[in-house]
């Protein structure tokens, strides 16, 4: 599968705790940090659920 780097670019301060933990559980704990995941549906699905605060890096 290709993997892909998702980056956090808005503060999760005043997101709801299901925002914060979907956050957590990609490993996004601080800003501007990137992660590498396997693009699976499951990880889209977390990233579609903060879209607003995380962004794909190319």
């Amino acid at each position: 599968m290709a993997s892909i780097k998702i980056k956090q670019i808005k503060s999760r301060i005043g997101a709801p705790k299901d925002q914060k933990k979907t956050l957590d559980a990609l490993g996004l704990r601080k800003l501007n940090r990137v992660v590498e995941h396997e693009s699976t549906p499951s990880i889209l699905g977390m990233v579609e659920k903060v879209k607003h605060l995380v962004t794909i890096v190319e």
